[in-house]
């Protein structure tokens, strides 16, 4: 299967579980891997045969930025679950990091992949 990626998006949201947090926005980072067969546009080389990395970037982004939840697992299931149901993408890994969250590491967060799930 071919791939789309977004590596490294970085959004502001409000998002964590303790008082200070959610007086805060911080910078999360996304990185996506987006199933999608590339066969087509390579042959049109149309825009509009291509998973649009940039429109898929811009939902993500007003998406998170209004958003306001406690887990990152949350935050990251609902991303999955818009990627998959606007942009048809049959499947996808996303990345959801938060930097400087916990002292001494880079970051933390959670990776997770997600299919459509098809009827037999």
């Amino acid at each position: 299967m071919d791939k789309v990626f977004i590596e490294g998006l970085e959004i502001e949201a409000l998002i964590g579980i303790y008082d200070w947090e959610r007086r805060i926005r911080q910078t999360l980072r996304f990185d996506l891997e987006m199933g999608f067969d590339n066969r087509r546009p390579a042959a049109t080389d149309a825009i509009a045969d291509t998973l649009d990395y940039k429109a898929v970037s811009k939902r993500l982004v007003e998406f998170v930025g209004q958003s306001d939840f406690g887990l990152v697992e949350t935050l990251a299931e609902r991303c999955a679950a818009l990627v998959i149901e606007e942009f048809g993408v049959p499947w996808l890994r996303l990345k959801l990091s938060k930097p400087g969250a916990v002292r001494g590491a880079q970051a933390v967060g959670v990776v997770i992949e997600r299919a459509v799930q098809e009827d037999h």
